[in-house]
């Protein structure tokens, strides 16, 4: 009896024994799950959760990186609130921010519309306003920089046939964040563009037709129709326009150049967004705790103004039914 039991739970395989059951932990499906995502797992703990808990304890510190660490409490946040060039910081980066998304989001919505007409030769037109998007910031810098050159510029050059003497619009303050500003809204026309595109394509035509039977004009058609179906894609790029335009940095760097922000020149605070300004604090002036504040107090206003957004979502966002 006790023979028959073991052939029944054994089958001899040469000189090896395979018994029956639950096969080894190693050959099992969930085993292989975790090995495949522990690399990303690793290295999200180390590039990216360990980082900002070490900021989150850092901003209650004064450190520079090399001598030691003497923990403050509140005071970097206290001396935050108290510092004009933090608060020019501020004062620019929500200047930047209410003119940037608005206007950039009206100009792409326009632009949607009309290549999403019978316009000849669309695909083109669409490949040129999508180009910036795909270009360095870098060298749309250093090409708007010559651009807006006072002396040997292409803006001031085209304005003085109309009689007009240009400013100094990248060497004079009161011109500068102005000028970063309309760079910013040139070059996010076109990715703003191709999300309206996909959204006015998903309008369907029925909506138009029972319109125009009414008697509906296009512009009638144009705030009643398009903008309330358009609102789930216009309520995409707010958010994530907002979001980008709280972090500006390369624009405002490229404009100024490297090699003023190491003084605590007039154009730079004329145009330092708060990302600059943690790059100052962080990386050249080596106070690393103060740094670290600034970067929470900026996460925490994007908190705030993505939960304001998602809030008020409801009131505004229209999602087609069925």
């Amino acid at each position: 009896m006790s023979t028959v039991m073991e052939q029944k739970q054994s089958t001899s395989v040469g000189k090896g024994t395979v018994r029956s059951g639950r096969p080894p932990f190693y050959q099992r499906e969930w085993f292989w799950g975790y090995v495949f995502i522990a690399p990303t797992c690793i290295g999200l703990l180390i590039f990216n959760v360990y980082p900002i808990l070490y900021s989150f304890f850092l901003s209650f510190t004064s450190w520079d990186g090399s001598s030691a660490l003497k923990i403050v409490g509140l005071q970097n946040f206290v001396q935050m609130f108290h510092d004009p060039d933090f608060l020019q910081s501020m004062r620019n980066t929500l200047v930047y921010t209410v003119v940037v998304v608005p206007i950039g989001i009206a100009l792409s919505v326009i632009v949607a519309v009309l290549l999403n007409g019978k316009v000849k030769g669309r695909i083109v037109w669409r490949t040129i306003f999508f180009l910036p998007s795909v270009t360095m910031p870098i060298a749309i810098g250093v090409v708007w920089k010559w651009i807006f050159n006072a002396n040997s510029g292409l803006l001031n050059y085209l304005l003085s046939f109309l009689g007009i003497h240009g400013p100094h619009w990248i060497s004079d303050p009161r011109y500068l964040l102005v000028s970063v500003m309309i760079v910013a809204i040139w070059g996010g026309i076109g990715y703003s563009m191709i999300i309206f595109l996909a959204g006015l394509q998903s309008i369907a035509p029925v909506y138009y037709e029972a319109a125009a039977i009414d008697g509906a004009g296009p512009m009638r058609q144009f705030f009643k129709i398009t903008l309330p179906l358009l609102s789930p894609a216009i309520f995409f790029v707010l958010v994530t326009g907002l979001i980008s335009a709280l972090q500006v940095f390369d624009l405002p760097y490229i404009f100024v150049g490297a090699g003023s922000m190491t003084s605590d020149s007039v154009l730079v605070q004329a145009v330092r967004p708060i990302v600059m300004s943690i790059y100052q604090n962080g990386f050249q002036f080596f106070k690393l705790g103060y740094a670290s504040a600034e970067a929470w107090v900026l996460f925490v206003i994007i908190l705030i103004v993505t939960l304001i957004q998602m809030w008020l979502q409801k009131r505004w966002v229209h999602y087609e039914q069925g």
